[in-house]
């Protein structure tokens, strides 16, 4: 698949789109995409004995990138002597030698590990007076213009619209300047700054007109949190509340997408309204999903002049709307049941799962130590109730979300109640009494991890599950005492594969909530497929059922729900206290995303959410439902 650059909405399929944009299944092949792309520009620049001029932006979205450009640099002597690069933003103030700083995040994802000259990275400078800000901030623009302008400028978006730090109220013709960071830019990096209090409140970034000056741009989003964002700036408006919009005027500008950030635009959302409708029975489901919202009616109720005006005629040259209705009805009708383990001697046709093995052995796969309640407590208390042999999985041990304070009280009792390990503590106890930040000690790490594990012993303990069936993994791609994770290797691998084989499972659960601002879920998940494709020759696995829960960021669409399991308003109190176990994660998370409401408030919210979509499109009234997406290997 290729990225060069095509003028946007000449096809029916993306005439509402006014910015060329490209959907990829996955991020990584499309960051490999991307990466060959600025090679093949070096390379040609190369051979014209010309500098390239790169335009660079951090955050998480060109990680893969930069992977991707220091391999080719090891592996196929792609060389960055003739590179000259700018780099969008800085905070303000900002050390060059903060782990937070954005010269830090270049130098270990990129500059490192390449053979750039260092005369010629350019980073705007955090640290620089805040007299002589304005006369720094010109010096950038002439910078940039003396190198020839920016030959390739690469983006993130954010979910603010913003482009750099360019953030929602940016002028079409500004430059390098100093700007006031929006709250929710700052909420958005809270993880990395350990708070939102410790976040900057302002930064220096190139303007719009600075990025639009550039000869070839290529923005990029990942992940369903960036759906609607990159739908608004791609198919809305020119807008300055997005200023990413303003990439609309920009005559060879790409977005780049992998399929989650692409689900709010129309050719993905709603198809049928370009014509480009490949009706198989998935979006059949979700044609007459949308219609019930649309028109706010109860699937039997839906007229056959509701699919005539909305679009959808073409559905009914197969099938009535009566029939189009009853298929969608019995779809949905099928997927409830209060037995997630199978109901045992039933006929299972046309129920979610089998009724044999009547006792099924249940692996729950958890990301972190709270995922499994948090996300399908009340599924998991009815299997244990239901006499399954339930087993859980914590993938990591989840310790960088408990705060210093936290691992200062325990120690503080300790101390108190055991006067013999006061010496051993002290020294431990003035260092978390003096930070705010993460402590990368592996002791702190060690205690972290052991509160985690109690608690999540706690709650198992609560549900009904002896301490043997509960696991903890310990995955090591976690273990690197910061935010910033490692790559998974085999030993993961190895450790997922073996703990699958000892319990040679009926029924998997793992977590497919990727839009988890932790980006945890997403590895963790990976690893358990690549540990299942590894597997599934094995005889075992041909008994073994995979589904997959989303957590307390979202839900499965309604269409895509392959088992919906109710919960009583006293289920939804049970799984309330299981959560409550967990209470280092109860008041004051550390890393709970853009929703401040405590985890079992939104999990409950969501819950009850999903059973009023139930109930709207004419199901039974249920108090909650959590929600199963069935994974075919």
């Amino acid at each position: 698949m290729t990225i060069s650059y095509k003028s946007p909405g000449t096809l029916e399929a993306t005439r509402f789109e006014k910015i060329h944009s490209v959907i990829f299944k996955e991020s990584k092949e499309a960051s490999k995409i991307v990466a060959n792309e600025i090679a093949d520009l070096i390379r040609k620049k190369q051979k014209e004995n010309k500098n390239c001029v790169l335009g660079l932006a951090t955050g998480s979205s060109p990680i893969s990138v930069y992977n991707e450009l220091v391999r080719m640099h090891n592996d196929e002597g792609l060389s960055f002597s003739n590179v000259i690069s700018y780099n969008l933003d800085e905070y303000f103030p900002m050390s060059k030698v903060d782990l937070q700083s954005y010269v830090y995040f270049m130098k270990i994802h990129l500059f490192d590990h390449i053979d750039i000259k260092k005369e010629n990275i350019h980073i705007p400078d955090g640290s620089i007076a805040s007299d002589k800000i304005n006369k720094y901030c010109a010096s950038y623009e002439k910078s940039i213009s003396d190198s020839g302008g920016i030959d390739f400028q690469l983006l993130g978006i954010g979910r603010t619209g913003h482009i750099g730090f360019n953030e929602p109220g940016s002028n079409y013709d500004s430059s390098t300047r100093l700007v006031h960071l929006d709250y929710l830019t700052r909420n958005d990096a809270r993880k990395a700054f350990v708070g939102i209090e410790n976040v900057p409140t302002t930064a220096i970034t190139m303007g719009i007109r600075t990025i639009r000056k550039s000869k070839r741009v290529v923005l990029m989003a990942w992940g369903n949190n960036k759906s609607l964002v990159a739908s608004k700036a791609i198919e809305g408006e020119i807008d300055s509340n997005i200023p990413a919009s303003f990439l609309q005027k920009h005559k060879n500008a790409t977005f780049v997408l992998d399929q989650s950030a692409s689900e709010e635009l129309t050719r993905v959302k709603t198809p049928w309204r370009t014509g480009q409708a490949n009706w198989n029975e998935e979006l059949k489901a979700k044609a007459v999903a949308w219609l019930c919202e649309k028109t706010n009616k109860s699937v039997l109720n839906l007229t056959e002049s509701d699919y005539n005006e909305n679009n959808l005629s073409e559905l009914l040259l197969e099938k009535s709307y009566y029939d189009l209705n009853l298929d969608f009805y019995k779809r949905i009708f099928r997927s409830i049941t209060g037995w997630p383990g199978g109901k045992p001697n039933s006929d299972d046709n046309g129920r979610p799962e089998r009724s044999k093995p009547s006792k099924k052995r249940v692996l729950i796969f958890s990301p972190h130590p709270d995922d499994d309640v948090i996300s399908m407590g009340g599924t998991f208390d009815r299997l244990v109730s239901q006499g399954h042999e339930v087993h859980v999985v914590y993938q990591t041990s989840g310790n960088i979300a408990v705060s210093n304070s936290d691992v200062l009280k325990f120690l503080e009792v300790i101390n108190s109640t055991f006067p013999d390990c006061k010496c051993k503590n002290e020294e431990l106890i003035g260092l978390l009494k003096n930070s705010t930040e993460i402590i990368n000690n592996p002791r702190v790490r060690e205690i972290a991890a052991t509160i985690r594990e109690k608690e999540s012993l706690a709650a198992t303990r609560f549900i009904g599950i002896p301490d043997s069936n509960v696991h903890f993994l310990k995955l090591p791609f976690y273990e690197t005492g910061g935010i910033k994770k490692s790559t998974p290797t085999v030993l993961d691998l190895k450790l997922t594969t073996e703990i699958i084989s000892k319990i040679k499972p009926h029924q998997i659960y793992a977590a497919g909530d990727l839009a988890d601002p932790h980006g945890t879920h997403k590895v963790c998940l990976d690893i358990l497929f690549d540990a299942i494709e590894k597997l599934k020759n094995e005889s075992f696995m041909k008994d073994c059922w995979v589904w997959l829960y989303r957590g307390a960021w979202h839900e499965w669409p309604i269409h895509e729900i392959d088992m919906a399991v109710p919960m009583s308003p006293f289920q939804v109190l049970r799984k309330r206290k299981a959560i409550f176990y967990h209470q280092t994660q109860k008041d004051n998370v550390m890393f709970q995303g853009d929703d401040n409401r405590e985890f079992w408030v939104r999990t409950e919210d969501r819950n009850r959410a999903i059973a009023k979509k139930f109930r709207d499109i004419g199901m039974s009234d249920y108090s909650a439902i959590e929600t199963f997406k069935r994974y075919h290997f």
